[in-house]
């Protein structure tokens, strides 16, 4: 496999593909058949479009290896979409409720930005084809600098579902790569691009379960002890669901089940089959900030991070004080932080001392992008290079495609705060880069939206309007399904996959050829079943049950998953 740090030119048969209309494209590969399940699109295309020499993550994507596009493949694909089924509870809405598979969503075509041609469909060409994770939040449970104890004050301090996090990741990646082709138009799918909060809590073992679980191999998700949970689900604290135990905690109260050898199963290991298309990498608050909102300046979150003492609960008042001081942002530095869990650390529990849970500084969180281990189908770093561990940069551009550019942001607040934020020196940066690409259609991905970035979200919406060629501005951070109009292009937010509906969004952009362009969104969900077994504490069962858990959560928001408009779309805009 080649190791190319720059992408290599899109080969004349990826080119000569995307200029088959959508409609010709179908009629041609469906002919083709089984018997051209091995060939991929280059051999339909007539001698001299041979593909077998390309080289670099975008020749492999723009080719559909190891996806093909061939024979039924090549059609719309609604299957493993929510175009056909949606996870959906069943029974009286009280209790503990179980998942199902419900009625699918259908595309709502979205007007906003231009009117719509009625033959668009038939001259359409495909212009790139890839899918969005955001907001996996894979978490080490049994981190000492995890604040459950917030429980009381907010539903994302601690959630029954989280001990799956990484379950509910391999699953979302075992979805990805039985997609056989674009929900809309057949077309392979290029690469998969997550827009951060990769892992929760900026450390190395975190980020190591998620390089793993994205380009394939085996993780164990716990640190500490590997015999032995010392997580809050055992603490004998009612505040959290025990599920191995009998305790009547509040969970239980609500109808969460006991479920025996539960905690054993989360925390034994994981294989994944790793994604079989190349990968791109976009940082968040909770990849850069331990807790998603300090600012690891010194060694004093590092020292409790490592060591042998983990926090569980709290007075509420002073859980209270501390919720209201992370909103706020009034405690960047962890000072307040710091200082409460060195002042209860006496009634803190006794856990096993891991030197992987230490903070990781931007380097590190570089550096481990492009170690070769994780490098999986490509490209080397996953968007990062050397040049951005030597310039301390985060954000970068890739080429999609011969007509399309990728360009991925940096939100995050090195100061500290959970809120996002780009500075004058990253906008003049991305303003170059625009320039530089005038002729292409662009697509920016960052982790905040324009709503959750108070510094430079203005500014930086206004820049983007002033170049017509940016299609789509993607990004995550609110867990919510959000599509907003511009002006001049579209503001894609996508729900996270910890909090339910735990969803990814597959897009495809075409040219409509009659002045306007599509950007077709369309959610998936993970590959397990919606229907869970309490017996089933297999990779898979438990994978469900991640779903299952998180619907049932309390003070989960039913809202998350959006308005129809904010689902499965076709956005229109105009054709700079």
């Amino acid at each position: 496999m080649a190791r190319s740090r720059q992408p290599a030119p899109v080969p004349a048969a990826t080119r000569a593909a995307s200029q088959i209309p959508v409609r010709t494209r179908r009629a041609v590969l469906a002919a083709a058949g089984a018997a051209a399940a091995t060939g991929g699109l280059a051999h339909l295309l007539g001698p001299g479009s041979s593909s077998a020499t390309a080289q670099g993550p975008v020749a492999r994507a723009a080719t559909g290896s190891p996806q093909r596009a061939t024979g039924p493949h090549a059609a719309p694909v609604a299957a493993g979409t929510t175009l056909t089924a949606a996870s959906t509870p069943a029974g009286a809405p009280a209790g503990y409720r179980r998942l199902t598979e419900g009625p699918g969503w259908p595309r709502v075509l979205r007007t906003e930005l231009a009117a719509a041609d009625s033959r668009r469909a038939d001259r359409r060409t495909v212009l790139a084809s890839f899918v969005q994770f955001t907001d996996l939040h894979v978490v080490d449970v049994q981190h000492p600098l995890r604040y459950e104890y917030l429980r009381a004050q907010t539903n994302s301090a601690w959630r029954p579902q989280e001990t799956l996090s990484a379950h509910g990741t391999v699953s979302l990646v075992e979805r990805v790569n039985a997609l056989r082709g674009g929900p809309a138009t057949g077309a392979p799918i290029g690469f998969v691009m997550t827009t951060g909060d990769n892992t929760d809590n900026n450390c190395l073992a975190e980020l190591d379960w998620f390089l793993t679980a994205m380009s394939g191999g085996r993780l164990t998700p716990g640190t500490g002890d590997p015999a032995r949970y010392e997580g809050v689900q055992d603490s004998g604290l009612p505040l959290y669901w025990h599920p191995d135990a009998p305790l009547r905690d509040a969970d239980k109260k609500l109808g969460f089940p006991q479920l025996d050898g539960f905690l054993a199963a989360a925390t034994r290991q994981v294989n994944s089959p790793g994604l079989h298309v190349p990968w791109y990498s976009t940082v968040g608050n909770h990849d850069a900030l331990p807790g998603g909102c300090y600012a690891a300046v010194d060694g004093r979150l590092a020292e409790i991070a490592v060591g042998d003492r983990k926090l569980m609960e709290l007075p509420q008042s002073e859980g209270a004080a501390l919720w209201k001081a992370v909103k706020e942002g009034r405690d960047p530095r962890a000072e307040a932080f710091t200082a409460m869990l060195r002042r209860h650390a006496a009634k803190a529990r006794t856990v096993t001392p891991d030197a992987s849970r230490a903070p990781l500084s931007r380097a590190d969180y570089l550096r481990a992008h492009l170690d070769p281990a994780h490098e999986g189908p490509g490209p080397l770093g996953h968007g990062y290079t050397q040049a951005n561990v030597a310039e301390d940069r985060l954000y970068y551009t890739f080429r999609i495609s011969d007509e399309v550019v990728g360009i991925s942001l940096d939100t995050t607040r090195r100061g500290g705060h959970y809120k996002g934020a780009i500075g004058a020196a990253q906008l003049r940066w991305l303003e170059k880069e625009l320039k530089k690409h005038r002729d292409d259609r662009v697509l920016v991905f960052s982790h905040h939206t324009s709503g959750s970035t108070p510094e430079g979200g203005e500014a930086l919406v206004a820049l983007l309007c002033r170049h017509p060629q940016v299609v789509a501005w993607i990004n995550g951070h609110s867990h919510r399904n959000r599509i907003t109009p511009h002006g001049t292009f579209w503001e894609v937010s996508t729900a996270s996959h910890i909090d339910f509906p735990q969803l990814a969004r597959v897009v495809e952009v075409t040219d409509n050829h009659d002045g306007t362009l599509s950007l077709f969104t369309t959610l998936v969900e993970s590959a397990a079943p919606a229907r869970t077994d309490f017996g089933d504490l297999s990779q898979t069962g438990l994978a469900s049950l991640y779903r299952e858990l998180a619907f049932n959560a309390p003070g989960a928001r039913t809202t998350l998953a959006g308005a129809p408009g904010d689902r499965n779309t076709e956005l229109l805009l105009p054709r700079p």
